[in-house]
């Protein structure tokens, strides 16, 4: 049992650190994710997680974004089943939308205005996933 939790940890380790190089600021406390999604302007939250289609298509999508010409204010990443609290914190902030992982929210002066959901994203190209958040971020970053 030892030897798995090395290996869960080493695995975590390296999800956060994709979202990091990627260039998305980790929010692993509740007072984080409020001092972030309260402020005006526009933030991509990336609901990051161990799964598969995290690691072969969300979080691929995710560094995607940071190159796109659209660019919202800001971006920033919260872990499922790791920083609870802020995940917590982060999802309230979803209003009309459920527990979702991986998945991203955009936010507009701290108010949902979209969400590509976990079921957008298991079983999808990571291209697909792209295109829908190209889309959002044309939508509400313009």
């Amino acid at each position: 049992m030892q030897q798995f939790n090395f290996f869960m940890n080493d695995v975590v380790q390296e999800a956060r650190n994709d979202m990091v190089h990627a260039g998305y600021t980790e929010l692993k406390t509740a007072e984080e994710v409020e001092e972030v999604l309260t402020q005006k302007g526009t933030t991509l939250v990336m609901v990051n997680s161990v799964c598969g289609c995290a690691g072969g298509i969300a979080r691929p999508a995710a560094a995607y974004m940071k190159n796109y010409e659209t660019q919202p204010d800001r971006f920033v990443t919260v872990f499922a089943g790791q920083d609870k609290e802020a995940t917590a914190r982060a999802r309230e902030f979803f209003t009309g939308y459920g527990p979702s992982s991986p998945s991203f929210a955009l936010l507009k002066d701290g108010q949902i205005q979209t969400m590509v959901e976990r079921h957008e994203i298991e079983g999808h190209e990571p291209i697909e996933v792209v295109q829908k958040l190209e889309q959002a971020v044309d939508t509400y970053c313009k």
